[in-house]
């Protein structure tokens, strides 16, 4: 694999998520993808993913700005760094009340890739400053 290879992987991925297409984000990660989510626990496995991607459909809308991706020269590590900018839909537990309300957050994340496909991706975002944003 290639750096090439590893950043075509990663913006196909973000791609697929700013479409809104959780099918092209899966066709992107590895049957044992491992997603460690900010702040939270680790999903293992495509069901799980799958899950996760479903329920962000739902609760939330949002598109990934001002990307710029980074990749190992060896193409099996990467990293990314973007702008969310958001629409709180429907409520998540434990989170504040959903009323629409819209947020912009800087993010980013880093990935482990095998055979041109992404194995792990981890998400970082501040979430006080998430929840200050829709608590306004």
């Amino acid at each position: 694999m290639t750096e090439t290879t590893a950043r075509a992987s990663i913006a196909a991925y973000y791609d697929a998520f700013n479409a809104g297409n959780a099918a092209g984000m899966l066709a992107q990660v590895t049957d044992d993808i491992e997603h460690r989510v900010n702040e939270g626990g680790i999903r293992r496995g495509r069901a799980l993913f799958a899950e996760f991607c479903a329920h962000m459909g739902v609760s939330y809308r949002e598109t990934l700005r001002d990307m710029v991706i980074y990749a190992t020269p060896d193409g099996t590590r990467g990293a990314a760094e973007f702008t969310v900018h958001g629409e709180y839909l429907q409520t998540d537990p434990g989170l504040p009340e959903a009323r629409g309300q819209t947020y912009i957050l800087p993010a980013g994340a880093f990935f482990d890739l095998k055979d041109g496909r992404i194995s792990r991706v981890t998400t970082f975002y501040n979430l006080a400053d998430w929840v200050r944003q829709v608590s306004l």
